[in-house]
């Protein structure tokens, strides 16, 4: 009989490949639309949306799924606050509130300011760093699997865990394929799709 499944365990969020390479398009898609918007506000779905039309090619980018969101704007504005640089994840937005996630805690008009008033001209050196480095301190037990074997992975837990998976949804099963892909085992991919999927609810009004 498997073991049941507890969501209210603890976790501990490292990053994975996906993040820092999705987390890397968001910070290109963001200065891109700083660019030619300003400081506008962006929901998720359209910066997500922009980071695909910016690289067509990048398979990672063509399934990146909302609900995914949180961990890449971690990276970006980690990214941003190591650089010294103004916080470009305070740009997107939840699509009900129309403001930034919980993540963001400062004062969002001065950030915005900030924002369209930098010169991110250096970004096309510090970003390729930053993200070398960051790919280097990526736990070697997340392997990246192709996407068959991580659906293979995942169906074999869901038919374990049927009850703990009733209530997901086939938009929910790609994210957490996603996780699965970037090396995280089934349980835990799980684990952490749900608490970002908590946290986004909760972010709504």
């Amino acid at each position: 009989m498997a073991d049941p499944f507890d969501p209210a365990t603890p976790l501990v969020l490292n990053y994975t490949l996906n993040d820092i390479e999705i987390g890397a398009r968001l910070v290109e898609a963001l200065v891109h639309h700083v660019e030619r918007n300003g400081a506008a506000p962006i929901a998720y779905a359209e910066l997500l949306e922009l980071g695909r039309f910016l690289a067509p090619k990048d398979a990672a980018m063509a399934r990146a799924e909302v609900l995914g969101i949180a961990m890449k704007l971690r990276f970006v504005a980690e990214f941003c606050k190591e650089q010294g640089y103004p916080n470009l994840a305070a740009l997107a937005v939840h699509p009900a509130t129309l403001q930034p996630g919980p993540g963001f805690a400062g004062d969002w008009a001065a950030e915005r300011e900030a924002i369209a008033a930098f010169d991110w001209a250096p970004l096309a050196r510090t970003l390729p760093e930053y993200v070398r480095s960051a790919r280097a301190e990526v736990p070697v037990r997340f392997k990246p699997r192709k996407e068959r074997p991580a659906e293979v992975s995942w169906y074999a837990y869901f038919c374990a865990h049927r009850e703990a998976c009733k209530h997901l949804t086939s938009g929910d099963k790609r994210e957490v394929v996603n996780l699965v892909m970037a090396g995280l085992d089934p349980e835990t991919a799980l684990r952490r799709f749900l608490a970002a999927k908590a946290a986004f609810a909760m972010a709504g009004p």
